[in-house]
């Protein structure tokens, strides 16, 4: 690959100190947009939602376990998918083993699809993931999560008219006062970007992700067994 350009250290430096600035904006910008966030205000949750989990079906209260916080990755796996989405696993590498740090800071974590538990299970130990993945397939969860559609009808994702696919990528939070369950935050598409460490590592780098001659952005991408 070439050069954009060839300086001096200390004309690089200069540069970068002047970037610095931007970033630095940048930051400081994303916390004033997190707080407004964390001030958003909550929706109690009054269905009953039934799970598909290894210690047997649980409630979405039951998913909180102790903590007072729940995150949620909505991954793409429906009913009859034979894997996973190759997208959502890619989010999936980069989360694996974070459960233990939001446990931390009272945070349980999640990710739930509308697969049985019987296709999770193998495909997760297939990929060497410790999260807790979860079946919604006894509830209509993952619908009115509006992460997944049903065949013929238009939907809605990312607050807007869909009728684009079956299942989408989603990411969920909720807490709770007591036994009481609330929606607090919702956001997909590219609101998840956020959320891959490993393009925010490629981000860095001088090609950047490298996506733009492709015929869709993950077109290069596969499951890490596959490579």
């Amino acid at each position: 690959m070439k050069p954009t350009r060839i300086v001096s250290r200390d004309a690089w430096e200069k540069e970068r100190i002047a970037f610095l600035v931007d970033e630095k904006e940048f930051t400081r910008l994303r916390d004033e947009l997190s707080a407004k966030r964390r001030a958003l205000p909550w929706v109690r949750v009054n269905k009953d939602y039934g799970f598909e989990t290894t210690r047997g079906a649980e409630s979405l209260r039951d998913l909180f376990g102790d903590k007072n916080q729940l995150i949620v990755y909505h991954f793409m796996m429906g009913p009859d998918w034979a894997q996973g989405c190759k997208s959502c696993s890619f989010w999936a590498d980069n989360f694996d083993g974070i459960d233990v740090h939001l446990a931390a800071r009272d945070v349980a974590f999640k990710a739930i699809s509308r697969a049985p538990l019987a296709k999770l299970l193998p495909f997760k130990k297939r990929m060497g993931w410790r999260f807790d993945w979860v079946s919604s397939a006894p509830s209509t969860f993952n619908f009115d999560m509006e992460v997944s559609f049903k065949e013929g009808e238009e939907g809605r994702y990312n607050y807007r008219p869909f009728s684009g696919g079956d299942e989408m990528p989603g990411i969920s939070v909720f807490a709770r006062d007591g036994e009481d369950v609330y929606h607090t935050y919702s956001t997909f598409s590219r609101g998840v970007d956020l959320m891959n460490g490993a393009y925010n590592y490629l981000d860095l780098a001088p090609k950047g992700r490298d996506e733009d001659d492709l015929a869709y952005g993950m077109a290069w991408l596969k499951l890490k067994d596959s490579y």
